[in-house]
């Protein structure tokens, strides 16, 4: 059942993982391993659906969704920009231990990566959508020997131009693209792909990646737009006033985009239910990080900073076969490089060593909860005027956060789910944050990261960032990563 291309084979054998080791999925049960498919958006952050009690958007079809899944609440953006989470997701390892904490790099050939895991396991692989993970720029080509395991292949490194996208397929250079407005060729796609595949002999990983709700947002469909008049949206309390203007400008797009990726992701459900596959497939809905909306006082169009709206993200899990057909809610922090172990333990693969999250699959299985657990969030070399270099942790209650020159930011969630009381410092608080801060500490030692300032890290891998966060490669680079192109 294991097709490895010798490729592969060094890799696992690096690590210690190998054909032979592998185990035969569910051989011993006689039963086809599940399906995975993992649809995630780009910038949806988790408060943007109706289950999670957003007053103004419309998404029926994850509401529906939620009531069959695993809903994890505090679901986590590592690194909330896109790249540095898309190489988390894949590795299961973190931005400073791969090098990917920037936007536009390349990630190396030496990781281990999702779609080579599964297909040594035996597994068809596709990826429809967004990589940015190649590096050599936002319209390349990119080769199958860079395309991680992935075979079926209809991709583009990153294009934000909704109603005409781009993408290659096969081993064609030809630039071609998306008919119309992109999330519904997409979902068109992999749902035919699905139906090809679903009474198959394998099982499948499917992959799918959407650009939206990212900004630009006034290309969302316009029969999407119009459900959201301006004067008739509710703000959050922590939306400053100066910031309102440009939000009810924003919004209706960013809420038009999410409804059209809701009409998808039903169709997308619908279709993995005509082909009889519901009870063996796992499916995953969620994002690459979040928006902040003009929350805290940060303008549309921003992430990266440490803000719930930023790092939060929604993530629903169903696998009916499994965990059964009804929903619940875990609170326990769930973090990006968490997903790919917790992904191929329910799937019944191995786990390489070298990866550095967690399997959460016990705790999806037994219904329980962790609230010792803590997600580490860090901003390694950030592109945002004035912020500074972070790490911090968030767990089921708190957000604690440190920048180079001390304690930032400290939230008690539960009290203030707004976010606008900072208790950092605050002399009555100091035992919590004496605990948190010891929290981070073990977790930042876990990975062997000693938090120094950005140019550590720069140097290090080889970057030189320029004018609008352009990245040129250094020669001679302490560590040859992501870098090092091939």
């Amino acid at each position: 059942m294991k097709i490895l291309t010798r490729r592969n084979f060094l890799k696992l054998s690096s690590i210690g993982m190998t054909a032979v080791s592998l185990p035969q999925i569910l051989l011993a049960e006689k039963k086809k391993a599940p399906n995975v498919i993992y649809i995630f958006a780009d910038q949806w952050r988790a408060s943007a659906t109706g289950y999670a009690g957003d007053p103004n958007v419309k998404t029926p079809n994850l509401d529906r969704l939620a009531k069959e899944s695993v809903n994890f609440e505090t679901a986590v953006s590592v690194c909330p920009v896109c790249t540095p989470y898309r190489a988390a997701l894949i590795t299961g390892r973190y931005p400073t231990t791969t090098g990917m904490f920037l936007n536009d790099i390349f990630l190396p050939d030496s990781e281990l990566c999702m779609g080579e895991i599964y297909k040594s396991a035996g597994y068809e692989t596709a990826y429809v959508g967004k990589w940015h993970l190649d590096g050599h720029g936002r319209s390349s080509y990119i080769p199958p020997e860079r395309r991680q395991g992935f075979d079926y292949w209809k991709v583009g490194e990153c294009d934000h131009n909704y109603p005409k996208s781009h993408y290659y397929t096969g081993n064609s250079s030809e630039k071609q693209y998306w008919e119309g407005y992109d999330a519904f060729a997409q979902t068109k796609d992999a749902r035919q792909y699905i139906c090809d595949h679903a009474k198959g002999e394998k099982p499948f990983l499917l992959v799918i990646s959407y650009g939206t709700p990212h900004f630009p947002h006034h290309t969302a469909p316009k029969e999407y737009m119009d459900m959201y008049p301006p004067e008739k949206l509710k703000l959050a309390p922590n939306v400053t006033e100066g910031k309102k203007v440009a939000v009810l400008k924003e919004l209706p797009g960013y809420y038009g985009h999410c409804t059209a990726l809701d009409k998808c992701i039903g169709e997308i459900v619908e279709t993995i239910q005509k082909t009889g596959i519901t009870e063996n497939t796992i499916l995953v809905f969620t994002s690459d990080h979040g928006e902040m909306m003009g929350a805290q006082d940060v303008r549309p169009y921003m992430k990266q900073v440490p803000w719930d709206e930023s790092i939060r993200v929604p993530f629903l899990l169903r696998y009916p076969a499994v965990l059964g057909k009804t929903g619940r809610v875990v609170k326990t922090p769930i973090n990006t490089p968490d997903i790919l172990p917790t992904l191929i333990a329910l799937s019944g693969i191995e786990i390489p060593k070298m990866i550095e999250g967690e399997d959460l699959s016990g705790l999806i299985r037994s219904g329980g909860e962790n609230s010792e657990r803590a997600a580490l969030i860090m901003s390694v070399s950030p592109f945002i005027p004035d912020l500074k270099e972070y790490r911090g942790i968030r767990t089921s209650r708190y957000t604690y956060v440190k920048t180079v020159d001390g304690p930032w930011l400290l939230y008690d969630n539960q009290a203030d789910p707004c976010q606008m009381n900072n208790l950092a410092g605050k002399p009555e608080q100091a035992e919590v944050q004496r605990k948190l801060d010891n929290k981070l500490q073990e977790e930042l030692k876990k990975i062997g990261d000693d938090f120094k300032p950005r140019q550590h890290y720069l140097d290090k891998w080889g970057y030189k960032v320029g004018k609008g966060g352009h990245i040129s490669y250094l020669p001679g680079a302490e560590v040859q990563g992501p870098g090092m192109k091939k």
